[in-house]
């Protein structure tokens, strides 16, 4: 037997929270065996250490369906998983053309090196100090106002109250997400759902807490973004859904 997968994750200060949603730790990866990626909205920058003491840095675009963990010489990995408004203030890079992929970034991007991966509370600092650093004198309030009323929400609020309560038109909002994300505001907006109703599905609640049509109806939609039903989601055997045991902290 192999070692437990270990999972950790830390909050961001008040001054990036805006950009960045947490900081998360997985280690004993070898371990292993069929992992499941799944949708969380989130733009996951991953410094990978390789089973050869290498780092490998990777951007991951945003996942639109559950698929296997990609088959990679991993041991463990250290993550930022930023808010979609760093996209365009903060890594200055849209990830359109990276949905349900992902690219790698040179080995000493924001200069970080291997060391840096055998402290956790360090490359959170470390990663704060350089965000914090590249923050943006200014930001256009209806991007801040959007993502605060979609998050607060849980991606449960229409594109034509947005647009009415931002000052912003509607198609305007869904090419600034196709731009950046590669989807739609309301595909976005399911997959935030999607993630609010995988905390309430941890805690044993497999019937809709949010505002699902009916039960075949939440059924159907968590079955879509998890390959899974919500009852099978819950026993989460093996640990296969890695992103259900890290996320799961309001």
């Amino acid at each position: 037997m192999g070692e437990e997968l270990e999972y950790r994750l830390i909050k961001p200060d008040q001054s990036i929270a805006d950009y960045v949603y947490c900081f998360s730790s997985l280690q004993n990866l070898s371990s292993q065996k069929e992992g499941v990626v799944i949708p969380n909205g989130k733009i996951d920058l991953l410094f990978c250490k390789t089973k050869n003491n290498q780092l490998q840095i990777v951007l991951m675009g945003l996942e639109t369906k559950p698929k296997p963990t990609p088959k990679m010489d991993i041991i463990s990995f250290f993550a930022i998983s930023f808010n979609p408004l760093a996209l365009e203030y903060i890594l200055h890079q849209s990830i359109a053309e990276l949905v349900n992929s992902g690219m790698e970034l040179p080995n000493d991007f924001w200069d970080f090196n291997i060391n840096d991966l055998d402290d956790f509370k360090a490359f959170c600092d470390k990663a704060s100090n350089k965000i914090q650093s590249l923050l943006p004198s200014e930001v256009d309030e209806r991007k801040k106002k959007l993502f605060d009323l979609i998050f607060e929400t849980d991606g449960e609020i229409n594109i034509k109250e947005l647009s009415e309560k931002i000052v912003w038109e509607e198609r305007q909002i869904n090419r600034y997400f196709k731009k950046y994300l590669g989807i739609s505001l309301k595909f976005y907006c399911n997959i935030l759902r999607f993630q609010a109703s995988l905390f309430h599905i941890k805690d044993g609640n497999l019937y809709p807490q949010l505002n699902f049509t009916d039960q075949s109806h939440f059924i159907k939609e968590i079955k879509k973004l998890s390959g899974v039903s919500p009852k099978e989601l819950f026993k989460n055997q093996n640990d296969r859904f890695l992103q259900f045991l890290v996320y799961h902290t309001k």
